[in-house]
């Protein structure tokens, strides 16, 4: 049995693409979209309609994630369509708009996926873990830690996204596969990702398919489709997320949540700002020599740049 999952797309239609192709041509069984299909990026509409005629065509399942939960909280928020919090998630709104206002698709999706795989033993998918879809697993993330997340009791097989990083690790019996991004990775290495998981020899093995795609294009639709003009000014940190496959957006609403609500700064300052003074090049470089490490030294790096990070919030610097 082959099974193939991608996730966290983002409207990235160029990408999501280059690897569904890449999925029929490697002969996939099933195919899993773990999650954040739409929103972040610029051709939600166009994506979510691919992903359904897969889903008739080549029976392809999916999961609800974080980012469809947003866009489908737009369906429901009374809130002024002005005002800084507003404009905080202009882009959610942008593409429930795409979305011609209907959510439904979005609401159907499961938070979970139980399937069988060819020993009987369960296959267990979700979008973060099975604390929520905004809880992830990382490089960094312990053995200890695990349990909880993955849930009980363990499966033979674990599959998520969300993090954009992909991992591949065994713990406590369980295959534990994060799939990375297919449309929008943050371990400095701007090729898209998806999760080849293979049973054999009665057991399952796993590898992380790294692929290049039509990134012109994909820049383009950022114009081409109106996002950068009517998604806000943090969509044009989402097209830095693209070119420099690193994190923008949760290290700018660190940096100036608190300012931006307080009314000290607005967004096109903020942007401006966290545009001109931010640690592209460096952060880009650390990233992709990450990304080039065996597994046990990726976690070992992780882990303590994660310890250094605490340690700094915790003394003020």
């Amino acid at each position: 049995m082959k099974l193939a999952v991608l996730s966290d797309i983002h409207s990235n239609y160029a990408a999501l693409r280059a690897v569904a192709e890449h999925i029929e041509a490697w002969g996939a069984d099933a195919v899993v979209v773990a999650g954040d299909l739409v929103n972040r990026g610029p051709r939600p509409l166009e994506c979510l309609r691919f992903v359904q005629e897969k889903q008739q065509s080549r029976g392809w399942l999916t999961l609800i994630g974080n980012h469809e939960e947003y866009v489908i909280n737009n369906a429901a928020n009374s809130e002024p369509q002005s005002g800084i919090r507003f404009e905080m998630r202009r882009s959610s709104h942008w593409t429930y708009q795409k979305l011609n206002r209907d959510v439904s698709a979005l609401q159907a999706m499961p938070f979970k996926l139980s399937l069988t795989g060819p020993d009987g033993a369960e296959i267990r998918l979700a979008h973060g873990s099975m604390r929520g879809t905004r809880v992830g697993v990382y490089w960094h993330t312990s053995d200890d830690e695990l349990p909880e997340l993955i849930g009980d009791p363990p499966p033979a097989l674990f599959c998520v996204g969300h993090t954009h990083m992909p991992l591949v690790i065994r713990s406590r019996g369980t295959l534990v596969v994060n799939a990375g991004s297919a449309g929008l990775p943050f371990d400095g290495d701007t090729r898209v990702s998806y999760a080849q998981m293979t049973f054999r020899k009665a057991k399952w093995e796993a590898k992380i398919a790294r692929l290049d795609y039509d990134r012109a294009q994909a820049e383009r639709d950022f114009s081409d489709n109106g996002f950068l003009d009517e998604g806000g000014p943090l969509a044009l940190l989402i097209l830095a997320e693209l070119r420099t496959a690193h994190s923008q957006l949760y290290q700018w609403n660190a940096r100036y949540e608190k300012a931006l609500l307080a009314g000290d700064i607005t967004m096109e300052e903020s942007v401006r700002e966290y545009s001109r003074t931010n640690r592209d090049s460096r952060m880009y470089a650390l990233g992709r020599y990450i990304s080039y490490l065996p597994m046990p030294a990726k976690r070992a790096i992780a882990t303590r740049l994660v310890a250094k990070r605490n340690q700094r919030a915790q003394s003020g610097d």
